[in-house]
This record gives C-alpha cells, sequence and structure tokens, in this order.
C-alpha cells in the first residue's frame, strides 16, 4: 500500500485494516469517515506515537489541524490528557464525520475534541499544554512555534512548504539546503529560548518533508 497517496480512505479499503492493533481501529474509522487522504491516516499516526513517546499529559492544541485526527490520535495514545483543542482558520465540514467515526468507536472521547475555526494568532495557550501542528504550510509553522514559546509551552511541529523567498538562512545554504537549513535555525532558535530541543523523523515513504522537530522549555514540569 502506497502510505503516500492522496487518495480518501473509504470503506472499500476497510478490508486493508483488519487487524486488532490500535493503529488499525483508528484507520477503520477513518474509513467509515470517508474524508481523509491515506496519506493524512499515516502522518497523524507517525507524528502522535513520537510525540507520546516524548511528552505525555496536557491539554493537547493541534494548530493549523485540518479535519484534527492529530488531537484525537493523541488523547488515544495517552488518556492522561484530558481534552484536546482542535484549531484552524476553516475546519472542513467533514471534520464532524470523522468525530462521529472516531467517538463511535471509543465513546470515552466523546465531548473531548473541541474543534474551533480562528486565528491561530488568537487562541489562548497554557504552560501546560502540548502545542502540534502537522505540516503548517510555510510560515504557519514559524507561527505556531512563537505562539507556543510565548505561553512556555511544550510544541511538536512537522514543518512544510519552506518559504525561502527573503529567509535568512544565516549563510548555511552553502552547506545545507533552503528547507534544511530553515529548520536547523528553527531548532537553534528553540535553544537559545531555553527549550531542549529533540530531532526525529517519520518515515520518508509517507513524506519527505517528514522532519519531526519536539521542543520543551528546560525548565518544564507538569503541574499536578
Amino acid at each position: 500500500m502506497d502510505r503516500s497517496s492522496r487518495n480518501r480512505l473509504t470503506e472499500r479499503q476497510l478490508h486493508h485494516f483488519a487487524g486488532e492493533t490500535l493503529f488499525d481501529g483508528i484507520a477503520r474509522a477513518v474509513c467509515r469517515a470517508g474524508c481523509l487522504p491515506r496519506k493524512e491516516l499515516y502522518e497523524a499516526w507517525e507524528v502522535a506515537r513520537r510525540v507520546r513517546r516524548r511528552f505525555r499529559g496536557g491539554r493537547v492544541v493541534d494548530l493549523a489541524c485540518g479535519h484534527g485526527l492529530l488531537a484525537w490520535i493523541m488523547l488515544l495514545l495517552d488518556d492522561s490528557s484530558p481534552v484536546a483543542l482542535a484549531v484552524d482558520r476553516r475546519v472542513p465540514p467533514s471534520a464532524t464525520a470523522l468525530a462521529a467515526a472516531l467517538e463511535d468507536d471509543w465513546p470515552r472521547l466523546r465531548g473531548r475534541v473541541r474543534l474551533l475555526e480562528a486565528d491561530l494568532a488568537e487562541v489562548a495557550l497554557g504552560r501546560d499544554d502540548l502545542v502540534v501542528s502537522a505540516h503548517a504550510c510555510g510560515g504557519l509553522t514559524d507561527l505556531v512555534l512563537e505562539r507556543a514559546v510565548a505561553a512556555g509551552a511544550r510544541v511538536a511541529v512537522l514543518p512544510c512548504c519552506h518559504d525561502l523567498a527573503g529567509a535568512d538562512l544565516a549563510g548555511l545554504q552553502g552547506w545545507l539546503d533552503g528547507p534544511l537549513a530553515m529548520d536547523v535555525l528553527r531548532a537553534a532558535g528553540l535553544r537559545e529560548r531555553g527549550y531542549r530541543v529533540f530531532t526525529q523523523q517519520i518515515p520518508g515513504d509517507i513524506s519527505p518533508k517528514n522532519r519531526l522537530l519536539l521542543a520543551e522549555p528546560a525548565s518544564f514540569s507538569p503541574c499536578r
């Protein structure tokens, strides 16, 4: 199966996910909802499980969320997060179909994920939040990072669509390609602002834009 396919998953693909794993269960719900490309299922899963290996608990805030699948998976992987907020300037109407399919299979999630149409710059964040964003295009990734750092929150982003026009790459483009230089500078900027930085990758067969940047304040400790 081509995990990078942009074709929508529908009930016709249910037979591909007949196993008993959590991933198979999520995939079946996505198939029944019939609104998401296969690529987004695999991206959200691979991002969420890597983030949860590092960061537990906290309200999940999924910025530039699209259908919000990443937020749902974050709660499924760690039930100690009480709620999730999934925010985009325009949330697709079919996001409600995805929500219904997931809540049918996991009733404990009912009412715990809120979908919100809003400007990302206006969403109130707190230090105990866990801010995530998968493939926020161009400068949206920088906005997500800036908002998280301003709140002192943990953050994980999977950047894409790097806007290199006029970007200050600190002279690194002689050694690194432009997008990689930009992501290196993002990581360095987080360190300069007192964050511990962790870098990973999701599988390249899902997306070539696969660099995952995670960071938390060096002084972070969860509120009890």
